[in-house]
């Protein structure tokens, strides 16, 4: 072990970097200018969204291209209910849990598909969704979308900008630690094995059509959280909220920033918002063709995604100090792959709560 390793390994480090992060995340709203607070918290929103389909496609292994419909829903949620004048914190759950009420019936009859009959499914969503929204008028607005300004400072000594990306990064970091809870945890362990092999998890008594149903479910109900962070940031939604292009958008951003983890969703949340301004500052007119160049260059180098850098990096540290071994060594018996550990985890956890 490294001693940069050994010293990360310690609990007191551990802490004293997650002190440092809070503080930093409570200082910068304050020094940074709006613009940049803006962008953060658009960083943040997009994140959140990423992390939803992380959890159905990185961790379960679920096509889903139908993500966005989700956080369109609860854009919508929100919208209404403010201009209906609801108290924001039922508005607040209602955005939740409308979209994962709608992420669960949806998933209970798409679950039991597989390979491209979910695809399909899932790809139908934002396709319904957006002449859904058009029709639906007096609810969402038509063509011409709903408003609603909620996230005003109530305080004086903060600016709107400020005060948006606080709640950005309370209500997105909570979120993000749930789910870290989760995926770390028992369901992230049979997410994993019924991801590798349905099969090998029916024989461990690990129900592959339960599972799949609660990582859409989840996904669903993260997507309308993010969708209520959209209206606090944008304040504004519209059919076009959740087209089917943003839907391929947020697929490219969790592969960019690194399928089943949760730094590449973040990642991923600064892809959705930074590049396209980038590419448009370059030229409007190969905003597509540049995205589109710099996916293939991310899945050709970096497989894993933005995340797995560091890995290839000190990977490559590695082999190039070891060098070449001597002529006639036996080759070294490989080590278990990622799978087969976490199958073997999962099998000594079900003993466990079987005994």
């Amino acid at each position: 072990m490294s001693a940069a390793a050994e010293l990360f390994s310690r609990a007191w480090v551990r802490w004293l970097l997650v002190a440092v992060a809070v503080v930093a995340l409570a200082v910068l709203p304050l020094i940074l200018p709006e613009f940049a607070n803006q962008t953060l918290a658009r960083i943040g929103v997009f994140a959140v969204a990423v992390l939803g389909l992380n959890v159905v496609m990185g961790y379960a292994g679920q096509v889903s291209l139908g993500q966005i419909f989700f956080v369109g829903v609860g854009a919508y949620v929100t919208a209404y209910g403010v201009q209906q004048e609801w108290n924001i914190v039922l508005v607040f759950v209602l955005s939740i849990l409308i979209p994962g009420i709608m992420g669960l019936f949806i998933a209970l009859a798409a679950a039991r598909l597989g390979g491209l009959a979910i695809a399909m499914v899932t790809i139908a969503l934002p396709i319904i969704g957006v002449p859904l929204a058009k029709r639906l008028a007096d609810v969402t607005g038509g063509s011409q979308g709903l408003s609603s300004r909620f996230s005003d400072s109530p305080w004086p000594a903060l600016y709107n900008d400020q005060w948006q990306l606080y709640l950005v990064i309370l209500i997105g970091g909570i979120v993000f630690l749930l789910t870290r809870n989760l995926v770390h945890g028992k369901y992230g362990r049979a997410f994993a094995i019924v991801k590798s092999n349905e099969a090998v998890a029916s024989s461990m008594g690990i129900s592959p059509y339960r599972y799949k149903v609660l990582a859409f479910t989840v996904a669903a109900l993260i997507g309308g959280v993010a969708g209520f962070l959209y209206m606090v940031v944008v304040q504004y939604t519209s059919p076009e909220t959740m087209s089917f292009g943003h839907s391929i958008t947020l697929l490219a951003s969790m592969v960019i920033g690194g399928a089943a983890s949760i730094v590449g969703s973040l990642l991923g949340g600064a892809y959705y918002v930074l590049v396209p301004q980038l590419t448009n500052v370059i030229d409007p007119n190969l905003t597509a063709l540049l995205q589109g160049a710099l996916l293939l260059l991310v899945l050709f180098v970096l497989p894993g995604g933005l995340v797995s850098l560091p890995r290839v990096i000190a990977r490559a540290r590695r082999g190039g100090r070891r060098g070449p071994g001597p002529a006639g060594t036996p080759p070294t018996s490989p080590t278990r792959s990622a799978s087969e550990q976490t199958i073997a985890e999962g099998t000594n956890t079900e003993r466990q709560d079987q005994a």
